[in-house]
């Protein structure tokens, strides 16, 4: 790529850094969709109870987030706009996957520790 500047790399590389996050954070929002349903599922059996699945809709919310941001940081025109968004939504994603490391400790220690006794 002998004609290609500086500018063009970087624009290309904010561009792959984009698509990057666009698609793990929307494959990430149906993970968060899929594991509320299955934790829904063991509540409903009476196994166990816990705020996890309220944590992991508000971790899909960003996730969420992260993926629009980066979609609308595509589809700018601007390489100075498109960086400033994609700066956003990397950070989003970050928090998003900062909460999901919590969210299945939390469902670990949950599952782990035993019912108390007289507990229904």
């Amino acid at each position: 790529m002998e004609g290609e500047t500086n500018r063009d790399r970087d624009s290309h590389l904010e561009q792959d850094i984009c698509i990057h996050i666009f698609t793990v954070s929307s494959a990430m929002v149906g993970v968060c969709l899929t594991v509320i349903g299955l934790i829904r599922v063991v509540i409903t059996l009476g196994r166990a109870d816990t705020l996890a699945d309220d944590l992991l809709a508000g971790d899909a919310l960003l996730f969420l987030i992260s993926c629009l941001l980066s979609y609308w940081a595509l589809r700018s025109r601007s390489l100075r706009r498109m960086h400033r968004i994609e700066k956003i939504a990397d950070g989003i994603f970050i928090l998003a996957m900062i909460g999901m490391v919590i969210i299945c400790a939390l469902i670990t220690y949950t599952i782990s520790v035993p019912a108390r006794p007289g507990a229904a």
